[in-house]
């Protein structure tokens, strides 16, 4: 029985969980990603994802938040657990220590300060120096992260209170990584009863103004509203 028990509690040894965090923003035109570059000059090249290892009293979502609130001085306005990956342990590659991690995709809204040593860099174009698995944690974020815009309303938590619909059709644009059509994307938002107009307008270059528009929340007792827009061809 003392054997057992030992043997359990070294096997508890070598395993631990981690958290990942991959933070989409707006940046410069595209959807940036988040990523921590090392410290020295060594290591600056090489990218990760900002991570943490989850405390023996912490919660995964508190660990995520905190992680967020560490890298970017702010809580994301959405933060969703993606799910698990399997990897050895970072600290002991040589051992049979392995580590999980809970991967989780988080929405900053455009201009979010952050912490040295991260950067923002375009999902389309992953650096050489990101590990392949942390390829596919973006992947897996990017994937979660659009079935969720189909699903409810997030992108206008990246807008602020007023917006115009060109506004709001760029946010899903760059959320969605596709090209929309203007006319459908409209008559899908009016279907989903997902805006409604104010009073107010707005120029934006030659044309004539454009109307000033907020997201409508849900009313009561009635079902959450998904919506699904059609690209170009």
């Amino acid at each position: 029985m003392v054997e057992r028990s030992s043997s359990r509690r070294v096997a508890a040894r070598s395993f631990s969980i981690g958290v990942e965090l991959a933070l989409f923003t707006p940046h410069e035109g595209e959807l940036g990603v988040l990523l921590r570059s090392g410290a020295d000059d060594r290591s600056r090249s090489r990218l990760t994802l900002p991570s943490t290892t989850l405390g023996a009293n912490e919660t995964l979502d508190q660990s995520a938040l905190d992680l967020a609130r560490d890298v970017a001085n702010l809580a994301p306005t959405v933060l969703e657990q993606v799910g698990a990956f399997n990897a050895p342990s970072a600290r002991q590659p040589s051992s049979d220590a392995r580590r999980i991690t809970i991967l989780y995709f988080g929405l900053l809204p455009t201009g979010t300060a952050f912490r040295s040593p991260h950067v923002w860099v375009e999902v389309s174009e992953a650096p050489a120096s990101l590990a392949p698995r942390q390829r596919e944690e973006i992947d897996a974020a990017l994937a979660t992260l659009r079935v969720r815009v189909d699903q409810q309303p997030i992108a206008f938590r990246l807008l602020p209170a007023i917006f115009t619909l060109s506004e709001l059709q760029r946010i899903y644009e760059l959320l969605l990584g596709r090209k929309l059509h203007k006319a459908s994307f409209r008559r899908a938002l009016h279907a989903a009863s997902l805006v409604e107009a104010t009073d107010e307008w707005r120029s934006e270059g030659r044309g004539r103004p454009a109307q000033l528009f907020r997201y409508a929340p849900p009313r009561r007792r009635r079902a959450r509203r998904g919506v699904r827009f059609d690209a170009l061809g």
